[in-house]
């Protein structure tokens, strides 16, 4: 009895395949482990394998052609079958006809079938040395059996379900131990829902990432005056400052000198904020908060300072409002506390910039002429091309780095 062959889903993103090429034409024998066709799916070519005896009665995709999964692919049966009345009451999805694309062959495995099941189709990869059909494989390493030593009767000497049967009763040898660098395991993991701040720096960001087009300025500044500066201050015991409020302080600073940099693109406009509002990046336990310095060119190193550290109390504390976070126009991220030496941020909308900070190294400098250790610090201007361009970026940078350099500067 005639009997439809659909294209089978072989992969799990895979809604159509294309038929690259077929192997048998209509009125051609088929046999059980005879190669019917290579399909190109979303992620490979596959050979389509026939676990079927009979004539190919009829052709539902040509080469080059595609279909959607359970559609038509092939009808086997016997010679002057009417296979039509079978064609007329499929209700499967209709053929399409998508472009051909090329893909690397890979190799996927299918359950062998019942009895009474319809004849289905085993993938096995386009290129393989060996020729053997999936199942065969699996018989033989279920059985212990070296598969190179069976010998095939299928089309072109493809070793098929027969022969690995026929080959285990014959008591042929089993196959040798697998080698010392093959080693088992149970593979694990564990899932979890995500949360509402996860799903908004997702969402923020990947916005931020695929609509602005970045670009990075990265350059060295000289720590050495900065050191001595925040040791001082913190000798005095009034008040401790750390490394991240001089850069709050800074890039407060430079931004008065370059309003370019403190700006915001809006689709028909540009806003360039008169007012300096710093976002501070922080980390806390489902993922990134960044509480808002306002008017930070108009506050004190003591005040950043004090600002920061209750900032970030209550960020731990999960204690942080949307007033705290909303307002930024410029946002700073530093991962110098985790020895960090460089890397680059995604801008923080409605910011045009972000700064990334990495951690203070110690390493030879040149100083009057003559080779010294000295520290220095990276910092990477991550720019919105839309709104800043590569000068301007440039020139915030310099004067940032003058300011980090004589922060005295600053604090004038």
């Amino acid at each position: 009895m005639a009997e439809i062959i659909r294209m089978p889903k072989l992969s799990d993103t895979m809604t159509e395949g294309v038929v690259a090429k077929w192997h048998k034409k209509v009125g051609d024998k088929v046999k059980s482990g005879d190669l019917l066709a290579e399909i190109e799916t979303d992620k490979a070519t596959m050979d389509f394998e026939s676990f079927q005896d009979g004539i190919l009665l009829h052709i539902g995709v040509e080469e080059g052609k595609g279909a959607a999964v359970d559609s038509v692919l092939a009808i086997v049966g016997k010679e002057g079958e009417d296979y039509k009345a079978l064609l007329a009451g499929d209700s499967a999805p209709a053929a399409a006809a998508p472009e051909v694309k090329s893909a690397p062959a890979a190799a996927s495995s299918a359950p062998a079938p019942t009895p009474a099941a319809a004849p289905v189709a085993v993938a096995v990869a386009s290129d393989e040395r060996l020729k053997a059909s999936p199942l065969a494989k699996k018989i033989a390493s279920d059985n212990g059996i070296d598969i190179r030593q069976v010998e095939g009767s299928g089309e072109g000497g493809r070793i098929i379900r027969k022969d690995v049967e026929n080959f285990k009763q014959a008591g042929g040898a089993a196959a040798p131990a697998k080698p010392s660098y093959v080693y088992s395991g149970t593979e694990s993991f564990t899932e979890e829902n995500v949360s509402q701040m996860r799903k908004t720096i997702a969402r923020r960001l990947a916005e931020s990432k695929f609509t602005a087009p970045h670009f990075y300025l990265t350059t060295e500044i000289n720590m050495e005056n900065a050191i001595e500066a925040r040791k001082s201050i913190n000798a005095s015991g009034e008040v401790k400052v750390s490394f991240n409020d001089f850069v709050v302080k800074a890039v407060a600073v430079s931004l008065r000198k370059h309003p370019k940099i403190n700006s915001s693109w809006l689709g028909d406009k540009i806003r360039y904020n008169q007012h300096i509002h710093i976002g501070v990046a922080m980390a806390v336990e489902d993922g990134l908060l960044v509480p808002v310095v306002r008017f930070a060119d108009n506050k004190g190193l003591s005040e950043i300072s004090a600002e920061v550290k209750a900032y970030s109390v209550k960020a731990k504390a999960k204690k942080l409002q949307p007033a705290d976070w909303e307002g930024n126009t410029f946002t700073i991220s530093n991962l110098g506390m985790f020895d960090i030496d460089s890397f680059t941020a995604i801008i923080n909308p409605p910011d045009a910039c972000i700064l990334a900070i990495g951690s203070i190294q110690e390493k030879p400098i040149v100083k009057n002429g003559a080779i010294v250790v000295g520290n220095t610090m990276k910092v990477t201007l991550s720019s919105d091309h839309r709104v800043v361009d590569g000068v301007t970026g440039s020139e915030f940078l310099k004067t940032l780095k003058d300011n980090l350099e004589h922060p005295v500067k600053m604090l004038v």
